[in-house]
């Protein structure tokens, strides 16, 4: 079985300090936190960034210092860029850090509803658009899927030509579909031949779901972007502690972590110059 990847998603649009103090919000705060994730073991650092205030944002101009910042930390981590942005953001201003060619940024495949009146859109035009762009600036989609008709609808945009094989995804489950073994099972088993996949579980899900992954031999997402607990009542204390978790489950289910370079391998990115 290959090697697991680690990515962190080390701060979300949507998450507070007033949920949990260590949340980042200043660049200072973005690379404290994607290096302590780096530091135990994630190799993708899966980012959004917000104003000093916590104010998520999707501008490159922020985007760019906090990727520098963080490239200076952590010279070879890759770092993954959001596209999703937060709830009611446009597609244009959802797609500016694309503008910065990261190796990778996300691409979600479907419409969601994340509770209340909150619906976060992508029309089949949004997501062919964003596929297009990504391909043209060459970055790699990491396809965010959050039910099994996301999956189906991104392999019809692969063989519309809007997504390159070999496929990366991320599912995201316990928000519209349930985070269990079973659904985890059915959704992994849906994807096309060669194609990789990454399992974020939402709040009590996220270690549970870790664990079926490595055993499964698929790839883990954590961080504080999802959960801010390390377990039940106990807020983690950084987004590197939700990582060194993983890699004690890894250890002790006998999978070994991947570094960025291996993942690099195991995602068919280009090896990072030197």
């Amino acid at each position: 079985m290959e090697k697991v990847i680690i990515t962190a998603a080390i701060c979300g649009a949507e998450v507070t300090k007033e949920q949990n103090p260590a949340v980042p919000y200043t660049v200072e705060e973005v690379v404290r936190e994607a290096k302590s994730a780096y530091d135990a073991g994630a190799a993708i650092i899966h980012l959004h960034v917000r104003e000093d205030d916590g104010t998520p944002t999707q501008s490159k101009e922020r985007y760019k210092v906090c990727m520098d910042a963080i490239r200076e930390a952590c010279p070879d981590v890759i770092i993954q860029p959001s596209t999703g942005g937060a709830v009611g953001m446009t597609d244009l201003e959802r797609l500016q850090p694309t503008e910065l060619h990261p190796e990778m940024a996300t691409l979600d495949c479907g419409s969601v509803n994340f509770g209340g009146d909150e619906v976060f859109l992508n029309s089949e035009t949004t997501i062919r658009n964003f596929g297009k762009i990504l391909k043209e600036r060459g970055v790699k989609p990491e396809i965010e899927v959050f039910d099994k008709g996301m999956v189906d609808l991104a392999i019809r945009y692969q063989k519309e030509g809007y997504i390159d094989k070999p496929m990366h995804f991320d599912f995201v489950l316990g928000v519209q579909m349930a985070a269990t073994a079973r659904d985890l099972a059915f959704i992994s088993s849906s994807l096309p031949e060669g194609s990789t996949w990454t399992v974020a579980g939402l709040g009590r899900h996220q270690f549970n779901m870790a664990a079926l992954a490595i055993v499964m031999g698929g790839h883990v997402r954590v961080g504080f972007e999802d959960n801010l607990y390390l377990e039940k009542g106990v807020l983690a204390k950084s987004n590197g502690e939700m990582v060194e978790k993983v890699v004690k489950l890894a250890n002790l289910l006998g999978r070994e972590v991947a570094t960025p370079a291996e993942a690099r391998e195991i995602l068919s990115l280009k090896p990072l110059e030197k």
